[in-house]
């Protein structure tokens, strides 16, 4: 479906692709880049999820996968390896950032940013780019939006003449399965957490992707 939204800015419009293959969503996201760079179709948050899939982004290093056993993808995002699942929600904005500056770092924090007051309304209170040890030891600041040492959400773009795409991924279920046999985002498997897992209760998928788009309007209209 294609949802106009009219807070604060009519350039944005939303699309829910629902359960797609990660392959399917990246030619739909290209198709939209090409849409919005031609001025053609106005700027669109995606939201959708995947069937269980690992990425590889530009930083991947080697030992990042060791015995994922499904599909595997590279991209052209910023980051590491990481996993999508359907326990996830992934929002995938298509964004002209020659109106926003063309600040990449800025547009990353923006996101950052919609992913913590989202959690703030269900009680989880996150920190976004926080300083975390990395894997060889140093503390840096990490990508992404954490409540103490657990992840929550991934964060990797990418961007065509100044079109982004590639986004966000928020863990809300519980999965079992995800991140086996890898090291999302150069991190240990038991960095990653879920909202379910922070309040120790189901969560309803469907009003936590409200309360992200608002805040996604919120914070990147122009």
């Amino acid at each position: 479906m294609d949802i106009a939204i009219e807070q604060k800015t009519e350039r944005i419009s939303v699309q829910d692709w629902g359960l797609i293959e990660y392959k399917d969503a990246l030619q739909r996201q290209m198709d939209l880049v090409d849409l919005v760079g031609r001025e053609l179709a106005r700027e669109t948050l995606v939201f959708c999820s995947h069937p269980p899939v690992v990425t590889l982004g530009r930083g991947t290093r080697e030992g990042d996968v060791f015995g994922w056993k499904g599909p595997v993808v590279e991209v052209n995002r910023g980051g590491r390896a990481t996993y999508h699942g359907p326990n996830q929600i992934v929002v995938y904005p298509i964004l002209d950032l020659n109106h926003r500056g063309r600040d990449l770092h800025k547009y990353m924090r923006l996101l950052e940013e919609a992913i913590v007051r989202t959690l703030a309304k269900f009680d989880i209170q996150a920190t976004g780019h926080p300083v975390q040890p990395t894997d060889d030891g140093e503390m840096k600041e990490a990508t992404g939006v954490w409540v103490a040492s657990k992840k929550l959400a991934s964060i990797g773009i990418g961007v065509r003449k100044w079109i982004s795409f590639h986004g966000l991924a928020l863990n809300v279920n519980y999965d079992p399965q995800a991140f086996l046999g890898m090291r999302p985002c150069g991190f240990s498997r038991e960095t990653m957490a879920s909202m379910e897992e922070i309040l120790n209760r189901p969560v309803d998928r469907a009003q936590v992707a409200q309360v992200l788009k608002d805040h996604l309007i919120d914070l990147l209209a122009v």
